[in-house]
């Protein structure tokens, strides 16, 4: 599976991209109206104080004068620690204030004030000038008022204006990340539950997904619960041709074999007679291996799905020993039984249970010496333990943790048929209970100890 990157990191990286521009774009905006805000409110303050110092003027015999009002310049000096400077043209004459304050841009109309922004004896001013006609109708006289102020009280004010907004700029932006992260966590909720609603399955639980699906994972829920019918069918007609083929493998070997045995008889040439032993040699290995890579594959496939039903691990026992104990009598071995008729109730899976302890009984069996015992006890303790001791060849110098993996014989058993599964499927049995295997030789004498433990 090749990975590309993930959709929460980024959905994050998205939203927080677009709440980063969004910050960008309310600082630029707060600064921009919150300067204009200032500036339009300096010019109102310095149209005041133009229309009041135009309002005090006077004409008299034709004689313009001026009596200048305290609270004309009063009012600019409360604003900030700025410089004013004032200048009064009466018909191009300098009638009073600073004379080298420059003119007005363009001539100011009555009503229509003129706004500038110069530099002025070493700083920079925002000026305005308003005219206004003075005197009779008859014999008017135009006025024009200029008054500047400098500008470090505005760019005081800006820079206020700018810290602040960055400081909202940026509160905003995290608030935006912050809510960007859960609006991405929250958008894939519904996936993280789905995720651990399938998770928290079994390998073998194929049902439909039932959760709370959204719209737009509908399609994949669907195609998802198709794929897992078609894999039930499919994983349902292997178990049935595991069961079929167990049957059918089994039967034509089994007649085959007895074939070979009665040829065998008939025989009289060494080489024939030779020939034949192989041949049923082969036919033993063949089924037994198959048989028992068919009853592997039948745990594997019971196990993933366990079943629990009450069980008497007594009469189970008793019925593994029973059906092996022809197989035992040939070769005049005796299975000495020792768990008593109380019952040891236990819940598991009976086929895989009998499959184990049968596996386990039959190795024992197989590697014994004819007139030698096989003891098999069950102890009930912290653990139930299920132990089959024999009197056979033991397994000599062999790895003991290595005999429980597939297709891994002693190193002592070479001459005698085996496929290397037999104590797999049990220690797989054990496991799938919630148990185990140990294999140790006979504390008794030669043989081993094969030791099937089981949580009560």
């Amino acid at each position: 599976m090749k990975v590309q990157g993930s959709i929460r990191r980024r959905l994050f990286f998205q939203l927080g991209g677009i709440a980063a521009l969004l910050s960008l774009a309310f600082f630029l905006t707060l600064r921009v109206v919150a300067e204009n805000t200032a500036e339009a409110t300096q010019d109102s303050i310095l149209a005041a104080s133009a229309t009041a110092i135009a309002d005090s003027l006077r004409s008299d015999n034709g004689s313009v004068s001026l009596e200048l009002p305290y609270s004309a310049l009063s009012m600019l000096g409360t604003v900030s620690e700025d410089r004013v400077f004032y200048h009064v043209v009466v018909s191009g004459n300098s009638l009073t204030g600073y004379a080298d304050l420059p003119p007005p841009s363009a001539p100011p109309r009555p009503g229509s004030p003129v706004f500038d922004t110069y530099d002025y004896r070493g700083d920079e001013v925002r000026s305005v000038s308003v005219m206004r006609p003075v005197g009779s109708a008859a014999q008017s006289t135009n006025v024009v008022v200029t008054v500047a102020q400098t500008r470090l009280g505005l760019e005081a004010t800006s820079q206020r204006i700018t810290t602040t907004a960055t400081g909202v700029g940026v509160g905003f932006f995290l608030l935006a990340t912050a809510l960007s992260l859960w609006a991405a966590s929250s958008a894939l909720a519904p996936i993280d539950r789905m995720t651990a609603a399938v998770t928290r399955r079994g390998p073998k639980d194929l049902r439909p997904v039932t959760a709370e699906t959204p719209a737009e994972l509908v399609p994949l829920v669907d195609a998802l619960n198709s794929f897992m019918a078609r894999l039930r069918t499919s994983l349902g007609r292997s178990e049935d041709f595991i069961a079929e083929a167990a049957h059918r493998v089994r039967t034509p070997l089994a007649t085959v074999r007895t074939q070979a045995e009665v040829t065998h008889r008939k025989l009289n040439k060494p080489e024939h007679k030779k020939a034949i032993r192989e041949m049923i040699r082969a036919i033993d290995e063949s089924a037994r291996s198959a048989g028992q890579m068919l009853d592997h594959a039948m745990v594997t496939f019971r196990a993933d799905s366990l079943a629990r039903d009450d069980l008497d691990l007594v009469v189970l026992m008793t019925e593994t020993c029973d059906r092996l104990v022809p197989t035992a009598d040939l070769k005049d071995i005796a299975i000495r039984t020792d768990f008593g008729n109380d019952p040891i109730p236990f819940q598991g899976d009976g086929i895989l249970l009998q499959a184990a302890l049968q596996n386990i009984l039959d190795n024992a069996i197989k590697y014994s010496p004819e007139d030698s015992n096989i003891s098999a006890t069950i102890k009930v303790g912290e653990t139930i333990r299920i132990s089959f001791t024999d009197q056979g060849r033991g397994f000599g110098d062999t790895d003991m943790s290595r005999v429980t993996t597939r297709y891994q014989r002693g190193a002592n058993v070479g001459d005698i048929v085996g496929s290397g599964l037999g104590l797999t499927i049990a220690d797989e049995v054990a496991r799938a209970h919630g148990g185990g295997i140990e294999i140790s030789h006979n504390n008794e004498g030669i043989g081993a100890c094969v030791c099937l433990y089981l949580p009560r």
